[in-house]
C-alpha cells in the first residue's frame, strides 16, 4: 500500500456534512450522545493505512518526520476530535518503542499497529497524575526469569480497547531518576486474572472516548517486554514527549479549521438587520484576528515538527513551546467563533448537529494530554539560564535551522537517539531574530508595515532575555518566571513567522497572501497584541492587519478554510 497523503485521505473521508457519510457530523453526534466509541470509524482509518504512518519506515511503516504525521491527524481532528484523539493514540502508545526499543520488539509492535492493534501510553496514576518520578505501579523481578507488575494506571486514553500497553514502572524501591523502567505489556500474553481493566470514566467532552484505567496484579510479563534499559524509563518517556507533545498540536489545528469553517459559513448565510451578518465589521475583524491566530499556530507548529529531525538538540525549548501555546490560543479561537455562532454555539441537536458545541468540549482537553500547560512552561523555566546566554551569544545552529524553516523542503527525518533532555545550544530559532530582522530589511522592497513589525518583534526578545538573565534560579519556579515563559512562548512562534516569510523569499508576484507580507504581517500582529482581544491595538494598526487579512481570504474564495495542510500551501 503507498502512502497516504493528505489528499487522499480528505477525499477517503468524504463531506462531513454529508449525514450519510460515514464520518460525519450526524453520525459523530449520535456516538457521543450515546458516549460509544467510533469503532467502525477507526476501523475505516485502518483500512485506509493511516496505522502505517505511525511507524517509522525503518521498520516497515510510512513515517519519516514529525511533518507529514500532523497534517494526517489534522484532517482527522477536523472533522472530529473524539476519534483522532482515539486513534491516533496508538502512535503516542507505540512511540517509546520507537525511541528505546530493541529492532526485533520495534518491529513485532509496528506489525501489530499496522494491522490495526491499538496501543495505550500507561504513565498516570490516580495519586500523582503527571509527577511520573512518583509512579508506584512495580516491576519486580521474578525468580523464573521476566517481572511481576502489580499497580494501577488511570485515566489512560484506550487502556480497555489496547491490545498493547506501554507501562512506566517502578523498578527500583529506593526511588530516583534512575528507579523506573519502561514495559511494552501485551494483554494477550498475561494470565488470566492478573491483570484488570477499570471503568470508562464520563467526561465532558470526547465522551465516546476510552478513558479508563488498568490494574496489575502481580501479572507476570517477560524479559523481552523491557523497553530499553532498566532504569532508563523516564528518561525515555520525557525525550519521547518532545515528540508527541509537538504532535499533538495537529489537533488543536484541526480544531481550528472545524471551528472556523462553522463560524464563517453560519456568518455569510446568517441575515440580520437587514444584511448578511458577515459584512459587519466587527464580525469581519473577529474572523481576521482569528485566521491570524491560525496562521501564527500552524507556522509555529510546522516549525517545531521539522525541528524534531532539523534542530533534536534544541526539542526540548520547541515541544515545551508549541504544547503549551497553541491549544491555549486554539481554545481562544474556538471561543471567538462560538460568540459569532451565538446560541447555536451551544445547541446539541441544530447546525451540523451541534457539532460546534461537541468541538468546543472535546478540544479543551489537548491542553491537558502529554503535559498541561504549567507542566510545559515549568519545563521552559527550567531552562531559562540557558536560553539567555545563548541569546546573548548569538549560538545557531544556522544549517539545521535553514532545514526547519524551509517547509519547500523534504522534511527531516526524524531520530529519537539524537533527542536532549534539555537543550545546551538554547533556540536557534529565538537566537538568530536579530539576524532575521537584518535580513529582512536588507530585502529590497520590503513593506514598512512588516518591517515595523519585526521591530517590535526583536525589541520584545531582548527586553525578554534580559529579563530571563536577570532572573535568580529557585526551586519553585515564581509566578512571573511563567508569565515570562508565555512571553517565551510568543516569541518563540514570532520567530517561526519571520523565518518561514524569509524562506518564502516573499515575492512580490507570488500569491495574494504573500503580497506585501500580508500574511506575516497579520501573523505577527496577533502574537504582538498578545492572546486577550482587548489588547489588540495597543500599538495601534494591528487591527488593519486582521482586517486586510479576512478582505483578501475572501477575494481568494478562501476565507472558510479547505481541510489542513494549509500552513504548507499559503506560507509556502
Amino acid at each position: 500500500m503507498s502512502a497516504l497523503t493528505v489528499a487522499v485521505l480528505e477525499r477517503a473521508l468524504g463531506d462531513p456534512s454529508d449525514p450519510d457519510t460515514p464520518f460525519s457530523y450526524a453520525r459523530c453526534a449520535e456516538l457521543d450522545r450515546a458516549e460509544e466509541f467510533p469503532e467502525a470509524i477507526c476501523a475505516e482509518l485502518d483500512r485506509l493505512g493511516l496505522p502505517r504512518h505511525y511507524v517509522p519506515v525503518e521498520f516497515g511503516g510510512a513515517l519519516t518526520g514529525l511533518e507529514e504525521l500532523a497534517a494526517l491527524i489534522r484532517v482527522v481532528a477536523g472533522r472530529d476530535l473524539t476519534v483522532a484523539i482515539g486513534h491516533a493514540k496508538s502512535y503516542l502508545g507505540a512511540a517509546c518503542v520507537w525511541t528505546a526499543g530493541s529492532p526485533e520488539q520495534a518491529r513485532a509492535l509496528a506489525a501489530r499497529l499496522i494491522a490495526g492493534a491499538p496501543v495505550s501510553w500507561g504513565l498516570t496514576e490516580r495519586a500523582h497524575g503527571s509527577d511520573l518520578l512518583a509512579t508506584e505501579v512495580a516491576a519486580e523481578p521474578h525468580p523464573s526469569g521476566g517481572y511481576r507488575l502489580t499497580g494501577e494506571k488511570w485515566l489512560i486514553n484506550n487502556a480497555t480497547r489496547g491490545e498493547l500497553v506501554c507501562v512506566l514502572a517502578r523498578t527500583d524501591p529506593a526511588g530516583g531518576p534512575r528507579a523506573h523502567s519502561l514495559f511494552l505489556v501485551d494483554k494477550r500474553r498475561l494470565e488470566p486474572g492478573r491483570y484488570r481493566c477499570l471503568p470508562k470514566q464520563r467526561t465532558h467532552g470526547i465522551r465516546g472516548a476510552d478513558i479508563s484505567g488498568i490494574a496489575f496484579d502481580g501479572a507476570r510479563i517477560p524479559d523481552d517486554a523491557l523497553v530499553g534499559e532498566a532504569g532508563r524509563g523516564a528518561e525515555t518517556v520525557l525525550r519521547t514527549l518532545q515528540l508527541t507533545r509537538t504532535v499533538c498540536t495537529a489537533l488543536s489545528l484541526g480544531a481550528a479549521d472545524h471551528a472556523l469553517r462553522q463560524a464563517v459559513a453560519f456568518t455569510a448565510g446568517r441575515e440580520l438587520y437587514g444584511s448578511r451578518l458577515i459584512r459587519f465589521p466587527h464580525v469581519r475583524r473577529t474572523l481576521g484576528r482569528a485566521h491570524a491566530t491560525l496562521l501564527a499556530c500552524e507556522a509555529v507548529s510546522l516549525v517545531a515538527n521539522r525541528s524534531a529531525g532539523a534542530l533534536p538538540g534544541e526539542q526540548s525549548v520547541a515541544s515545551s513551546v508549541v504544547k503549551s501555546f497553541v491549544p491555549e490560543r486554539v481554545d481562544a479561537l474556538i471561543a471567538d467563533c462560538g460568540e459569532l455562532l451565538g446560541g447555536r454555539a451551544f445547541l446539541t441537536g441544530l447546525h451540523e448537529h451541534g457539532s460546534f458545541q461537541k468541538l468546543a468540549r472535546d478540544h479543551r482537553v489537548v491542553g491537558i494530554f502529554d503535559g498541561n500547560q504549567a507542566v510545559n512552561r515549568n519545563a521552559l523555566v527550567n531552562q531559562f539560564p540557558v536560553l539567555a546566554r545563548r541569546y546573548r551569544e548569538g549560538r545557531v545552529d544556522a544549517d539545521g535551522l535553514a532545514r526547519a524553516v524551509d517547509p519547500g523542503s523534504a522534511a527531516p527525518p526524524t531520530d529519537p537517539g539524537r533527542l536532549e533532555l534539555v537543550s545546551r545550544g538554547g533556540s536557534s530559532l529565538v537566537q538568530s531574530v536579530p539576524s532575521a530582522v537584518a535580513a529582512l530589511r536588507a530585502v529590497p522592497g520590503t513593506d514598512p508595515r512588516l518591517l515595523a513589525l519585526a521591530g517590535r518583534l526583536a525589541a520584545r526578545c531582548d527586553a525578554l532575555h534580559g529579563e530571563l538573565a536577570a532572573l535568580r534560579p529557585s526551586p519553585v519556579a515564581s509566578a512571573r518566571a511563567f508569565q515570562l515563559a508565555e512571553e517565551y512562548e510568543e516569541c518563540f512562534a514570532g520567530a517561526a513567522v519571520l523565518h518561514l516569510w524569509l524562506a518564502g523569499g516573499g515575492a512580490p508576484a507570488g500569491p495574494e497572501l504573500w503580497r506585501d507580507g500580508l500574511w506575516a504581517r497579520a501573523a505577527l500582529a496577533v502574537l504582538l497584541t498578545g492572546a486577550s482581544p482587548e489588547r489588540s491595538g495597543e500599538a495601534g494598526g494591528d487591527d488593519a492587519e486582521f482586517d486586510a487579512l479576512f478582505d483578501t481570504l475572501e477575494a481568494m474564495g478562501a476565507s472558510c478554510p479547505p481541510e489542513s495542510a494549509r500552513a504548507g500551501e499559503e506560507i509556502r
